[in-house]
């Protein structure tokens, strides 16, 4: 198989990893507006050469994975590019934009709107890892907009990967990450932005965090230029999920104040039932 990766960062590099782990005779070629980033991911050799994107004409697969605002046009100029029996397929974390967009482009079949539900806090192609997709859940949105031929080409690769595909249209697939992925980033951030501008000596954050704010606030190590357009792009939703976010906050406050213990541990043991739905996750994984 002859496979283009545009965008070598994270989930780039490790898509083409775990292509290679299941594809090892595949070719796979890689593009990045950035020569660094390019010239990287061939050293790290999860590229086997870096092209032009022009020379995607050649590809059976191409995966796109850059920002969000960027996609949008690259993944048409990249349809443009490719041949009829070629599909190309985005990572993004937002559907809606992109799908309006590419919904009259002439090769839209050629086409497959996609975001696997993996990631981590880490940027560039040093950040590429193995098995970064591997039992993960995989949003696909407009799959009937898809050759079928096409379609099931991928999806063997999304077979391989031991990956759970669910179906969604566009706004609901929006709709709902605004709460289960958008949310916690906007959330840690801004856990980060208060402590930094409370804490003003940095000694003191270094000295007293324990695991449980260095967990809370890991994704807000994750890159600016990832999630500034993802956060503009999704911005209705991701505002609706803010409002309930401080609706709760300040009625987790006016308990606290009010020094209402019941309430506090009612809230606190009806929220605990996220162990149990997380664990299901976990159960499917394994």
């Amino acid at each position: 198989m002859k496979i283009g990766i545009v965008g070598l960062g994270l989930m780039g590099g490790s898509f083409a990893l775990d292509l290679k782990s299941i594809y090892p005779s595949s070719i796979i070629c890689g593009y990045d507006i950035s020569k660094s980033n390019s010239l990287k991911a061939l050293n790290i050799g999860f590229i086997d050469k870096i092209i032009d994107l022009k020379d995607l004409s050649f590809a059976d697969l191409v995966i796109v994975s850059v920002p969000v605002d960027v996609a949008i046009n690259l993944v048409s100029e990249i349809l443009n590019i490719i041949g009829k029996d070629s599909i190309v397929l985005d990572v993004g974390s937002t559907k809606a934009p992109i799908c309006d967009f590419l919904k009259l482009h002439p090769k839209r079949k050629n086409f497959l709107a996609c975001h696997p539900m993996a990631g981590t806090e880490f940027s560039g192609p040093e950040s590429a890892i193995n098995g970064l997709y591997f039992n993960k859940t995989n949003i696909i949105c407009e799959k009937e907009k898809t050759c079928p031929k096409l379609f099931k080409k991928v999806n063997e690769i999304f077979k391989r990967f031991r990956m759970k595909n669910i179906f969604m249209d566009p706004v609901s697939h929006d709709t709902h990450v605004a709460y289960v992925s958008h949310l916690s980033h906007v959330s840690s951030f801004m856990l980060g932005k208060t402590v930094i501008e409370k804490e003003k000596n940095e000694k003191n954050i270094f000295d007293l965090a324990g695991s449980g704010f260095e967990s809370t606030v890991r994704l807000a190590k994750s890159s600016p230029e990832t999630w500034t357009p993802i956060f503009l792009q999704n911005k209705n939703n991701i505002a609706d999920a803010i409002d309930e976010y401080i609706n709760s906050l300040e009625e987790f406050k006016k308990n606290i104040l009010e020094n209402d213990k019941e309430k506090l541990k009612s809230v606190l043991n009806k929220t605990n039932r996220i162990k149990e739905i997380l664990n299901k996750n976990v159960d499917h994984e394994k």
